[in-house]
């Protein structure tokens, strides 16, 4: 009963996951600016690392494997967003137009 339970909740975990992943590509093709896709990644990154290693850990709960899981979730957490943060830093140094993308439209 108890692991019908768990392997119900790492599938969930698992196909929120990949829709995240999904979205986070679809936002890649659909936003214009650099600055707004690098932020669909990142967050699509994070959130999408976030749900799968879970519902691994899930999977595997009382082993070494879901240990390995959630310190491999512990390092992504970690490197991915700053990661994602030099990137988008180095794209505002370098973009000669950002003031005109940053711009505000009035409506």
């Amino acid at each position: 009963m108890g692991s019908d339970i768990l392997t119900g909740l790492g599938l969930v975990f698992l196909a929120f996951g990949i829709f995240t992943f999904f979205t986070a590509v679809l936002g890649l093709y659909r936003f214009d600016r650099a600055l707004n896709r690098m932020h669909a990644a990142a967050v699509g990154d994070a959130l999408g690392i976030f749900c799968i290693l879970v519902g691994i850990v899930l999977f595997h709960a009382p082993t070494l494997a879901s240990l390995k899981a959630l310190l491999i979730l512990v390092f992504l957490w970690i490197t991915s967003p700053v990661a994602s943060h030099l990137i988008a830093q180095v794209e505002t140094v370098t973009n000669p137009n950002l003031k005109a993308e940053c711009k505000v439209e009035i409506r």
